[in-house]
């Protein structure tokens, strides 16, 4: 009697929802690939990075304004009068006195702050570009070398800088304040719905803008370069993502920052979040580029490990336990053979 065959396993409501939609299959593929790249990891040591670089920029930016401002000194002695006017007692004394030796010392301070600058930027941008190398899941070659390595990271660096600042000066000269101008210059600040046309224009610029930029970081700063072609898509998904990420954490921030703690501590919290959620963003978008159809098809895959054959040779002396045992029941069988041989 057969038994009775096992009754099939139902697939579950995410591979029904999987084998459905195409779209959700490769969200679902795309998330897999970010966690076992270990997305979250790399997002958290982008984040560290980000805050570190703050530090030595500061520097930068405060021996720029000590150079501009001894080349003026009825600015400085105005903004000196500001403070004693605001602040009152000897705590104003002190702030003047920081801010006077803060200025003297403005070239040691601008060399400091470069190079932290410079080291702590590379390090961020090291640690960038090793994230999207494994969420593009590329081949490991062997390394070029220390000061190859950093000399490329040093290039990307300088050409993310020149791309954010594009991004920054294109969105500034697509913001609705400036349109708003223009639109003044021109007399046409009256005309009715100007104020939500200039709102989903700049909207609409931003993403544009911001769409350009992602779309070079996903396709140009992994280790390997890949097509602009399979990048653009999730570039603009994550442009998308990040216009909308802005205007929740602006709302968010407001809120936020009205009590005493959450005026100290919320800037730089805020800081942090935005660049863990941005970053995170950026990695999934780079996820979802590489585990879409047409890089499936061409994805690399490694050789297998060489077979390794070790021939094994045995030699025995003798008969053996095994054929001593034989020739026993060999002679016991033929002493019975003639025992009755000579009965007959």
């Amino acid at each position: 009697m057969t038994p009775p065959a096992e009754p099939e396993s139902k697939p579950g409501i995410l591979d029904r929802l999987r084998a459905r939609y195409r779209w959700f299959d490769h969200v679902m593929r795309a998330q897999e690939r970010y966690q076992d790249s270990k997305g979250d990891f790399y997002a958290a040591g982008i984040t560290y990075f980000t805050i570190f670089s703050l530090f030595p920029v500061l520097m930068v930016a405060f021996a720029i304004g000590g150079f501009f401002l001894a080349s003026q000194p009825g600015l400085l002695a105005d903004i000196e009068d500001k403070i004693k006017s605001t602040v009152s007692g000897d705590f104003a004394q002190q702030l003047v006195t920081l801010m006077e030796s803060a200025i003297e010392s403005r070239t040691s301070v601008g060399i400091i702050g470069l190079a932290t600058a410079a080291w702590a930027g590379l390090g961020w941008m090291a640690n960038l570009r090793e994230a999207l190398t494994q969420m593009w899941g590329q081949l490991r070659h062997e390394p070029p070398g220390f000061l190859r390595t950093k000399l490329s990271d040093l290039a990307a660096m300088t050409g993310f800088f020149l791309a954010s600042a594009v991004t920054i000066a294109l969105t500034a000269l697509g913001s609705s304040d400036l349109m708003m101008h223009v639109l003044e210059w021109l007399g046409l600040q009256n005309v009715p719905g100007v104020d939500l046309t200039l709102r989903m224009t700049s909207l609409l610029v931003s993403v544009l803008i911001t769409w350009l930029l992602f779309t070079w970081v996903i396709a140009r700063l992994p280790r390997e370069s890949v097509s602009f072609r399979s990048a653009m898509r999730a570039g603009l998904i994550a442009a998308v993502g990040f216009e909308i990420f802005k205007q929740v954490a602006s709302i968010y921030l407001k809120s936020v920052v009205t009590g005493p703690a959450g005026a100290t501590f919320g800037p730089v919290l805020g800081l942090m979040v935005f660049a863990y959620i941005t970053a995170r963003l950026i990695l999934f978008a780079t996820a979802w580029a590489a585990t879409a159809t047409e890089n499936l098809g061409v994805a690399p895959v490694e050789p297998p490990a060489p077979a390794q054959i070790t021939p094994r040779v045995q030699i025995r002396e003798g008969p053996g336990v095994p054929g001593l045992v034989a020739a026993f029941a060999v002679g016991v069988l033929g002493a019975l053979g003639l025992s009755r041989l000579r009965k007959h």
